[in-house]
Order: C-alpha cells, then sequence, then structure tokens
C-alpha cells in the first residue's frame, strides 16, 4: 500500500516575508521603516510609506504564528485612528496588498 503524501504549503519565515514586503514597497517607490521593538512593546514591525501619503502598519508571522496580545492591542488603536494595519504570514497577502495600492 503507497501512502499519499500530502501537498504542502510554502512556509515563509518572518525574515524572509519581511524581505519581500520591503522589495514591493520600494518598487512602489515606497519605503518601509522597521520598526525597533524595544520603542513599543507590541507596535507593528512595519511602518509602510507610499506616495501620495499612503501609510500603513505591517506585522509580520511565520505561517500559524498567532499574535500577542499587545500586538492585537496596537493594531487595535492603529485602526481606531484610521491606519491601515495588517497581519501577513504569507506571500499572497504581500501580493493581494501591494496590488490593492497599485490599483489606486
Amino acid at each position: 500500500m503507497q501512502l499519499r503524501k500530502k501537498k504542502q504549503k510554502n512556509i515563509y519565515s518572518e525574515k524572509y516575508l519581511e524581505k519581500k514586503l520591503g522589495q514591493k514597497i520600494k518598487r512602489l517607490g515606497g519605503l518601509c521603516i522597521k520598526l525597533l521593538p524595544f520603542q513599543l512593546a507590541g507596535i507593528p514591525d512595519r511602518l509602510c510609506l507610499l506616495p501620495n501619503g499612503i501609510v500603513f502598519f505591517a506585522e509580520i508571522k511565520t505561517a500559524g504564528e498567532k499574535p500577542k496580545k499587545l500586538q492585537i492591542y496596537w493594531q487595535k488603536k492603529l485602526i481606531e485612528l484610521c491606519f491601515e494595519c495588517y497581519m501577513i504570514d504569507n506571500l499572497t497577502q504581500i501580493n493581494e496588498i501591494i496590488e490593492s495600492y497599485e490599483k489606486d
């Protein structure tokens, strides 16, 4: 009897996803600034600045990793202040986010 192998999804490291997000933001003419965790605990990993005053925050996670309570708090706070804030754990999400801003 031969066992079927489950098709594995690509799982990328947080570092790899941060690099890809930065490359795509740069391609749009923007900046992807890494926010240092000792400045404000729980603040999203990246501050993304695009032309025409577009600003959003991104918390990058390895696939399957859950955000901490403090990270959820900061995400809610930033959304209350009318900022876009994304939790990203795969390349598809990055591509969808970038595509949404390319159309604007």
